[in-house]
């Protein structure tokens, strides 16, 4: 079920990626246009047409990406005492680190500077890192958690203090992996993912039954205020593909089961419950 799950879910994605939309939507309206059947084209053509002049105009991916980056925050009073720090991968270049032979940071890279801000400040816990190759090209073919390797111990984290898990391929993975590894099943711990995909990885945490603070990193979206009109669909495309995406995955993951709330609170006031589903 698990590799049924990671399979699916890939090639759903190249369906339902906005920008692989737009694509699609274009080759069936000229096609159809070509065989000489124009009003089925127009059906294609004129939303597509629609579609990509708002998301050239306007950053669309903002008002998307913002619930999903507003809906945890750090904590207001960090706690005394963690019994570690949980590293979610995805914020690694595989492809260019493999290329290069290099340890390349892609968007995402934020979450090794909040690995290291966590680290210097609870020296004693340890930095548990979780990503293994989410590609389904290149299953086999390198990990994330080399890269870390190299990346947390760079950013001054001492190579004895981490504990790495390389073969995760997804969020529910990350969490299923870890759970053996961690130092105290019962402890509790803070969680570092880029804001967006902060909620899911919340529901999953506590679904797995991993006591986990929530320390978003990598924002991508601007407040409302800076929000504004521009020839720029490059830009307003890098976020509104991750935006659309975590929302999708997020229904993916509540429907079967992975998470006990579609859109998982700030606050759960239901008690965490021990669990190995994957």
């Amino acid at each position: 079920m698990t590799e049924f799950f990671f399979i699916a879910s890939k090639l759903a994605w190249g369906i339902l990626s906005p920008s692989n939309i737009l694509v699609l939507m274009l080759i069936v309206g000229t096609l159809l246009l070509l065989k000489g059947a124009i009003s089925a084209a127009k059906c294609f053509l004129l939303p597509a047409t629609l579609f990509s002049l708002v998301i050239m105009l306007y950053p669309l991916g903002d008002s998307v990406i913002y619930p999903l980056e507003t809906r945890f925050s750090k904590p207001d009073v960090m706690p005394q005492q963690v019994d570690g720090i949980i590293v979610l991968g995805g914020g690694e270049q595989l492809k260019s680190s493999l290329s290069w032979n290099s340890a390349e940071l892609g968007a995402g890279g934020d979450r090794y500077i909040g690995a290291a801000i966590l680290a210097k400040r609870y020296p004693k816990a340890p930095v548990i890192f979780t990503g293994g190759n989410s590609m389904l090209g290149l299953q086999g073919i390198g990990d994330e958690g080399r890269i870390a390797r190299t990346l947390l111990t760079a950013v001054g984290i001492a190579e004895q203090r981490l504990i790495i898990e390389s073969k995760a391929r997804n969020t529910a993975e990350n969490f299923l992996l870890i759970t053996p590894l961690l130092p105290k099943l019962n402890g509790r711990y803070l969680l570092v993912t880029s804001a967006f995909h902060m909620p899911r990885a919340m529901g999953i945490a506590r679904q797995q039954g991993i006591d986990t603070i929530a320390y978003p990193v990598d924002y991508r979206s601007n407040q409302p205020a800076l929000r504004q009109w521009g020839f720029n669909i490059y830009e307003h495309l890098e976020v509104l593909e991750p935006a659309w995406r975590e929302w999708v995955g997020l229904t993916a993951y509540y429907l079967s089961g992975k998470t006990n709330q579609w859109f998982p609170e700030p606050s759960d006031p239901r008690p965490i419950q021990k669990s190995q589903a994957g």
